[in-house]
């Protein structure tokens, strides 16, 4: 929960610069996350561990400087079970997760610009949770166990999309994010003798809608 900590006194920080500008924007957006599997390996066996894929949402408050750049805070959740494999072996349990992040943008056109190409990248935190019911006998259990509970990582956020305003307070956006974190021993935790490292990715596409607001000029 330190990190919970540092990010929360750090956002206001990040944000203050960015406040200066007049141009605002708030919106929200659907998806699908895609994530990326690791090996949890045992002696003498192993199995592949990923988060299924499913809906993400997202909600973000936009300051656009005057030029190219821009600063947003969003926060991101999504479903998506617990997945665990090992040949025709398979293990599954509820599951979900949430994040905060900041964001630094860049656009290819100025501020006021009817569409706006822009690259994205940023860090916060992701809180993965299981929600499912645990049971006696999990399948796979001497590889990993799927488990009910929570766990904390850092969380690294690039991007890139277009937005394209469509009337004076209205902007389409179209995007894609690779989410990247820790991977959530506490959740999906190996057995004793088992190991797991690395990083998981979570491709996120998305569309959505902001309403603008302040003058930009």
């Amino acid at each position: 929960m330190k990190l919970a900590r540092i990010f929360v006194v750090c956002l206001p920080l990040a944000i203050v610069p960015a406040a200066v500008a007049q141009s605002w924007e708030f919106g929200g957006a659907v998806g699908g996350g895609f994530y990326t599997s690791q090996d949890v390996t045992a002696p003498g066996a192993s199995a592949s561990a990923k988060i299924a894929t499913n809906l993400a949402a997202s909600a973000w408050l936009t300051n656009n400087g005057r030029s190219h750049w821009g600063g947003e805070v969003r926060y991101d959740y999504q479903l998506g079970d617990l997945s665990l494999s090992s040949g025709s072996t398979h293990a599954s349990f509820a599951a979900q997760s949430y994040a905060m992040h900041y964001d630094v943008l860049w656009y290819a056109t100025p501020n006021g610009s009817k569409v706006r190409p822009f690259v994205a990248a940023g860090g916060g935190i992701k809180v993965y949770r299981g929600t499912g019911n645990e049971v006696v006998y999990q399948p796979l259990s001497g590889i990993a166990l799927l488990t009910k509970g929570q766990d904390l990582t850092p969380l690294v956020s690039v991007g890139a999309g277009i937005k394209a305003q469509v009337s004076s307070h209205i902007q389409f956006r179209v995007e894609v994010h690779d989410y990247l974190t820790t991977f959530p021993k506490n959740i999906i935790t190996p057995n004793q003798g088992a190991k797991v490292g690395g990083w998981m990715q979570d491709f996120v596409p998305m569309v959505g809608i902001s309403y603008l607001f302040g003058s930009g000029e």
